[in-house]
């Protein structure tokens, strides 16, 4: 199935961070544009697959911190605590999760 992102509008999860999403079968894959603006306030601990499409992105896994550039894969098992920042203006994931 062919998944064509042009024809999904962006929505505004949270401040610096927009999305486009597309569900089937309890999963979704995620274009998400994090800008420089964006701050987690909470510790997330849902899993994430995906890769750096664009821009650099640092992960705080609890205190270590791991940076991902544009070719980077990015694997979060689920129930890891993490909170992401774009250290580039804006950074580009593609992501593939749960729902």
């Amino acid at each position: 199935m062919k998944i064509d992102f042009t024809g999904i509008e962006w929505t505004d999860s949270a401040i610096g961070l927009r999305t486009k999403t597309f569900e089937r079968d309890a999963k979704q894959i995620r274009l998400a544009e994090f800008s420089s603006d964006f701050r987690e306030i909470d510790w997330c601990d849902k899993n994430h697959i995906g890769y750096v499409v664009a821009g650099e992105i640092e992960i705080d896994f609890e205190g270590e911190t791991e940076t991902f550039n544009p070719g980077d894969g990015i694997f979060i098992a689920s129930k890891v605590k993490h909170k992401a920042r774009a250290v580039t203006e804006n950074a580009l994931l593609f992501l593939i999760e749960n729902v």
